[in-house]
C-alpha cells in the first residue's frame, strides 16, 4: 500500500501554528488535515457551562488556513471534540465559525456535523439495563447523580467519522471524540491497520509536543504504511527522537502497553521505535485488539455551587512561619461567625510557596522562600454566600493578630482592587463512566452544503 499522509497543524484548535510549518506540511501532499479541538484537561466547567476554553477568533484563524488549503487540494478536514468539550453548544459554535469562513472565502463544500451530546434519558435506560460502569476512581452511577448532571457527552470512535467520509463530507466537525480517531479515520477507511493508525493518531493529536523541543503550537506530519508509521515535525528547530515519541506514547496513560479506547485497546507490547532520519521516527508493531463488548466513555458535569476568590501575598517571615496555624484559626473564626446562619460552604486556602501545587503529596514541608502567595477560595450554594464567606475570610486573615506580629496595618498585600473575584458557577465531573453501545447509535450526523448560496 502507498503511504497515507496526515497533517496535524496544532495540539488543540485555536492554539495556533507557524505558517512556515503549515506550508511545509502542505508541500508533502497530505491526504487529510486533522485536528483535535478539545480536552477534559481544563476541567468540568466548560462542559457543564457549554463554553469553549479556546478563543473563537483564534479558532477561526486556524480553521481559515486549514479549510482553504484543504479545499484547494481537494482533501478532507476533520475536527474532533469541537469547541473544547464537544457538547451541542460547543459544536454549534464551531459550525458557525466554519460557515463564516466559507462566506468570507467564497468556499462551497459538503460538511458533516456529528453530534455527541447525549440525553439523560438514554443514559438512564442504559443504566437500568446494566450497561454503564465506572472508570476508576469514579463511583457507581446513581439515578440521583445522573439527574443532577447538566450535560453529558459520549466519546465517539472511528465509525461515525468513517461514515461521514463514506458520504463524501469534505469538512467533518465532530462533537466529543476519542482523540486519535480524527487522525486515523481516513486510514482505517482505506484499509490500513487500525492499531498503527490509532497509535499514530495518539501522537499526532498533540502535534509537535512529541518532538524536541516540544510545542503544542506547531505542526506534525504522519506517514502511514502497511506495517509502520513515521512522524516528522515540520519546523527545522524540532526533531522527533525515539525517546520523545516513545515518551509521548505514555502521555496520559497509566499502562504503558495497553491504551484503551472505543471498542478495544491499542496493544503496544511489540511496538518498536526506530530513528529513521535525524528528525523522523519510525514505529512498528502496534496492534488493535477489539473488546468483547463495544464501549465508549461518557463524560458529564453537574453544577455544585458558586465560587469567589481572593488573591493576596505576604512577605512577613513571622507570619510565614505560622501560616498553617493561621489558616486553621481563620477557618475556625469563619465557622464561628456564621454558626447561626446555616450556610453550606467550602473554604480553602492555597499557599503558593509551600504546597499549593501538590498539597498533601508535597515532600518538602519547609517554606524556604521569602514570600508566599495566598489564594482564598469560597464555594457555596449561591454567589452571595460565596462572596460573604470569602470576604470574611480575607478580612480576618488581613487583620489576624498572630504571635510576634509587629505591624498592625495589615498582613496581606493585594495585587488587585477589588480584592475579591466573583468566579460564578462551579462544576464537577459527575460521569466518568463507560457504556455499552452500538458504535453509531449515540452519534447522529447532519449533512449540509456550506456556501451553496454564494
Amino acid at each position: 500500500m502507498k503511504e497515507l499522509r496526515v497533517l496535524s497543524p496544532t495540539a488543540i484548535l485555536g492554539y495556533g501554528f507557524p505558517m512556515a510549518s503549515f506550508e511545509e506540511g502542505m508541500k508533502r501532499k497530505p491526504h487529510v488535515i486533522a485536528v483535535d479541538a478539545g480536552s477534559t484537561d481544563p476541567g468540568p466547567y466548560y462542559l457543564g457551562a457549554g463554553i469553549s476554553f479556546t478563543d473563537a477568533t483564534a479558532v477561526k484563524r486556524d480553521l481559515s488556513i486549514m479549510i482553504e488549503a484543504a479545499m484547494k487540494e481537494d482533501i478532507p478536514v476533520i475536527i474532533g471534540t469541537a469547541g473544547g468539550a464537544g457538547g451541542e453548544p460547543h459544536l454549534q459554535e464551531v459550525v458557525d465559525i466554519i460557515k463564516a469562513i466559507a462566506a468570507e472565502k467564497k468556499l462551497t463544500f459538503k460538511m458533516a456535523v456529528i453530534h455527541a451530546e447525549i440525553d439523560k434519558e438514554m443514559v438512564a435506560k442504559k443504566l437500568a439495563d446494566g450497561k454503564v460502569s465506572p472508570l476508576h476512581p469514579a463511583p457507581e452511577l446513581t439515578e440521583g447523580e445522573l439527574e443532577e448532571t447538566e450535560r453529558i457527552v459520549g466519546q465517539m470512535g472511528l465509525e461515525p467519522i468513517i461514515k461521514a467520509l463514506d458520504e463524501g463530507a469534505q469538512v467533518i466537525v465532530a462533537g466529543r471524540a476519542y482523540d486519535p480517531t480524527v487522525f486515523a479515520a481516513l486510514a482505517v477507511k482505506e484499509g490500513y491497520d487500525t492499531g498503527l493508525a490509532l497509535h499514530m493518531g495518539k501522537i499526532l493529536e498533540c502535534a509537535s509536543i512529541a518532538a524536541t523541543p516540544g510545542s503544542g503550537s506547531d505542526c506534525m506530519f504522519g506517514y502511514l504504511g502497511d506495517d509502520y508509521f513515521k512522524l516528522e515535525p515540520l519546523s527545522p528547530i524540532r526533531k522527533c527522537t525515539t525517546l520523545s515519541v516513545a515518551a509521548h506514547t505514555l502521555y496520559e496513560k497509566t499502562n504503558p502497553y495497553v491504551l484503551p479506547g472505543p471498542g478495544g485497546v491499542i496493544d503496544l507490547h511489540d511496538a518498536k521505535f526506530e530513528q529513521e532520519t535525524d528528525s523522523m521516527v519510525k514505529v512498528t508493531g502496534s496492534k488493535f485488539i477489539p473488546s468483547d463488548a463495544y464501549t465508549i466513555k461518557l463524560e458529564g458535569a453537574k453544577k455544585v455551587g458558586y465560587r469567589t476568590v481572593s488573591i493576596a501575598g505576604t512577605r512577613d517571615s513571622i507570619m510565614i512561619g505560622q501560616i498553617d496555624a493561621i489558616v486553621e484559626e481563620v477557618k475556625e473564626r469563619v465557622k464561628d461567625n456564621f454558626s447561626d446562619a446555616d450556610f453550606d460552604y467550602y473554604l480553602d486556602f492555597k499557599i503558593y510557596g509551600k504546597n499549593a501545587v501538590m498539597g498533601s503529596l508535597e515532600p518538602m514541608n519547609e517554606i524556604t522562600s521569602h514570600e508566599i502567595g495566598i489564594v482564598i477560595e469560597a464555594v457555596a450554594d449561591t454567589q452571595q454566600i460565596a462572596n460573604t464567606i470569602c470576604s470574611f475570610a480575607r478580612s480576618t486573615m488581613l487583620h489576624y493578630g498572630y504571635n510576634g506580629r509587629i505591624s498592625t496595618a495589615g498582613n496581606l498585600a493585594f495585587p488587585y482592587s477589588p480584592s475579591d473575584f466573583k468566579a460564578g458557577e462551579v462544576y464537577a465531573f459527575s460521569l466518568y463512566h463507560v457504556v455499552e453501545v452500538d458504535p453509531y447509535e449515540l452519534f447522529p450526523i447532519d449533512y449540509m452544503t456550506v456556501g451553496e448560496a454564494l
